[in-house]
């Protein structure tokens, strides 16, 4: 490509034609010969005023003017040069790239070409075969017995008479026989979309608008339980007891539903028919806006991430409680529940289900009409005596579960260290030593090894576990040194930083600030399109030119609370700090 360029590159009128390049001191080999100005043939007039335009005094200053003249043109026949090697580079660029597209393709196509043959081989293959045993299963046909030309016509007639009776019975049934062939399922990859603000938020409020009925029907029988309209709920108490009495409990059931069905016709077809026990409440629409900001796209996705976490989360504590009742994870639950299912099998063998159903509609009416109203109104008598609700309430979840299993493994650890320290006959002092050594070690090893300090310092108890953050020094302009992961701890004296891609115990990508040295104290917004205050601390100090930040820290308000109060300890007085947030 390169001989080709200087092809291209030195091709065009001769030498002689241009400005001699001795004459140019800026002129160098690199410049595009093909663009540099032709030498203009002046005339003897034209040179005596370039010679003298205002007198024999101003000879330097025509001089001067040339040369700048010709440095300028020089510049810009350069400039015009590595222009066009430029775009010459792009378009062999892109020509090679479009050949190596060409052939991927045709690679792709002589692979699905193979691919095709070697299937149809494979079906030949499974055909001849499939003959093969056909015909060695098949017996022999008889020998046709020699008869007279009179019976060979009738067999003729009785064979097209057949032939007619199955093409005929094809043409009628073969459309529904052709529908109970087995065919294997096809395996559909579906196409997953990408990731969007706006698709996520239709997307929320198409949920809305879809488990809108639902959550109106729930609330319309909460409604009817809490007796919101003494009326309504009078008159259904009193027209569901008497069709439970009369047995006509499902009849009328099935009714309102019908009823239901019939008033959405209505109502699709342009009628006005509002029927609420609880008035409903319209929520304001806002409009979509079509140019949103950054910090608003960042606002709305979070808002509906956060609704899509707390949905999510009630869905799951609704299935795990549910899984956990069925698998004896609180055995004392799940036993009223086994004994429940074992009378209502009794029952139903012994009893008539006239009966049992007039037993369970009229306990149904009874729990939703009085006992759950009496239950609502008198929280108390709730949580004593509402066994269903009990229940319910205490179903562990499965976080639940760690919790309380890292707790009973907790409890069992303490008792089992301190018979283990006083087996071993050692003093109570240096046991607690160990102790609190073990606590406060970090991945790379002991904390005062990994940072060089001595073994009284340990991190306060605020941050024992640390504070995962990225280190920005901005001093560095190396990528590898501007950021680094790790974890932030907070001594009596010291301010440690453990990088995560430290591989010895003591690093140099390990950070160690002393308080002492510390020079001004900042909550810090690193990005300022994010919406919020920030999740940074710059710290200052006599050794960097710009502030080392802290970013990207979760808990940063406890952990700049925490700095700035050890710090004040250290120091005896309130120092010059500020603590209001800066932006960048």
């Amino acid at each position: 490509m390169l001989k080709r360029l200087d092809k291209i590159r030195f091709r065009g009128p001769k030498r002689d034609e241009f400005l001699d390049l001795a004459e140019s001191p800026n002129a160098s080999d690199s410049e595009c010969n093909d663009d540099l100005l032709i030498k203009p043939r002046v005339s003897i007039k034209d040179a005596e005023e370039l010679r003298d335009p205002a007198g024999t005094g101003s000879i330097p200053m025509a001089a001067a003017i040339q040369d700048y003249q010709r440095a300028e043109a020089d510049r810009l026949n350069e400039v015009k040069g590595h222009l066009e090697i430029a775009l010459l580079e792009k378009h062999f660029l892109q020509e090679e790239l479009r050949k190596l597209r060409e052939e991927t393709n045709i690679e792709t196509l002589k692979q699905e070409l193979d691919k095709e043959r070697s299937k149809r081989v494979d079906l030949e293959q499974k055909m001849s075969e499939i003959l093969k045993t056909r015909l060695e299963d098949s017996p022999p046909p008889p020998p046709k017995p020699q008869s007279p030309t009179v019976n060979g016509t009738g067999e003729k007639q009785k064979e097209s008479l057949r032939s007619k009776l199955w093409k005929w019975l094809y043409e009628r049934l073969g459309v529904y026989i052709e529908d109970f062939r087995f065919q294997p399922e096809e395996n559909t990859i579906e196409t997953e979309e990408p990731l969007s603000a706006k698709r996520l938020t239709e997307n929320m409020r198409r949920l809305k608008r879809g488990a809108k009925p639902v959550t109106n029907f729930m609330r319309n029988l909460s409604a009817l339980s809490s007796w919101h309209s003494v009326y309504t709920s009078a008159i259904a108490f009193i027209i569901y007891m008497n069709a439970v009495w009369h047995g006509w409990a499902i009849p009328m059931f099935l009714f309102l539903a019908i009823l239901r069905l019939s008033l959405n016709y209505l109502i699709a077809k342009g009628w006005r028919i509002q029927w609420s026990i609880v008035p409903e409440v319209s929520e304001p629409m806002e409009p979509p806006k079509e140019d949103l900001t950054v910090s608003e796209k960042f606002q709305l996705v979070l808002d509906v991430a956060q609704k899509a976490q707390n949905l999510f989360g009630k869905m799951s504590d609704v299935l795990e409680k549910i899984k956990n009742l069925f698998m004896w994870v609180q055995p004392e639950i799940t036993q009223k529940l086994y004994i429940g299912l074992w009378m209502a099998f009794i029952a139903s063998c012994l009893l008539p289900y006239k009966l049992l159903g007039f037993i369970i509609g009229l306990y149904a009416g009874i729990k939703f009409f009085i006992i759950d109203f009496i239950f609502k109104s008198c929280p108390k008598l709730r949580d004593k005596y509402d066994t269903p609700y009990i229940i319910w309430n205490n179903l562990p979840t499965d976080p639940q579960l760690k919790e309380r299993n890292s707790a009973t493994l907790n409890r069992r650890i303490q008792p089992m260290v301190a018979r283990g320290s006083l087996a071993a006959g050692m003093p109570s002092g240096i046991g607690r030593e160990e102790e609190s050594g073990r606590a406060y070690s970090t991945k790379r090893g002991p904390f005062h090894e990994v940072f060089n300090l001595s073994e009284n310092e340990r991190p306060l108890p605020v941050c024992e576990n640390g504070w995962r953050c990225c280190l920005i020094n901005r001093d560095r302009k190396i990528p590898t040194d501007y950021i680094r992961n790790g974890v932030l701890y907070v001594t009596e004296n010291y301010l440690c930083f453990e990088s995560s891609s430290s591989r010895s115990t003591s690093s140099k990508k390990n950070k160690v600030i002393k308080l002492q040295d510390i020079t001004d104290i900042q909550k810090y917004k690193v990005l300022s399109v994010l919406p919020g205050s920030g999740m940074g601390i710059s710290i200052a100090t006599p050794s960097t030119q710009k502030p080392l930040v802290f970013g990207a820290m979760i808990h940063r308000d406890e952990a700049f609370d925490a700095i700035f109060s050890q710090y004040t300890k250290i120091i005896g007085a309130t120092p010059s700090v500020t603590v209001t947030n800066s932006e960048t």
